[in-house]
């Protein structure tokens, strides 16, 4: 089955798509101020959607996410930043899970989604 890989550097690929998927790696906030946890989420989700772009995808066709936070009292932050960024579009399956990020890191995201058909 073919597969692309898209942004691949030495140690992972910002995406891989294969049988009509594209799994989009794992995302932190590299623009954003630390500590600013919904601004982290902000830039997180902008570099999703250029992945999913590079990948002939969009939002409206996640599939699956997974959150981490090295806090999970910032649920509702990022929560609120999530339902933002996905109005209009279906909510994929997700999960949301505390976890030793990082520093300065206090969010990451994965999504997968459907690749648009041509």
């Amino acid at each position: 089955m073919p597969f692309t890989r898209i942004g691949t550097n030495e140690f992972m690929s910002e995406a891989v798509t294969a049988g009509g998927m594209v799994w989009i790696a794992g995302t932190v906030g590299t623009g954003a101020p630390e500590g600013d946890v919904a601004a982290q989420t902000r830039d997180i989700l902008a570099q999703i959607d250029r992945r999913l772009a590079l990948a002939n995808s969009d939002r409206s066709l996640m599939t699956f996410a997974n959150i981490w936070l090295s806090d999970i009292g910032d649920w509702a932050e990022v929560n609120a930043v999530w339902i933002a960024w996905l109005a209009g579009s279906p909510a994929p399956a997700r999960a949301t899970v505390e976890a030793g990020l990082v520093p300065p890191f206090t969010v990451e995201i994965a999504v997968c989604a459907v690749v648009h058909e041509e």
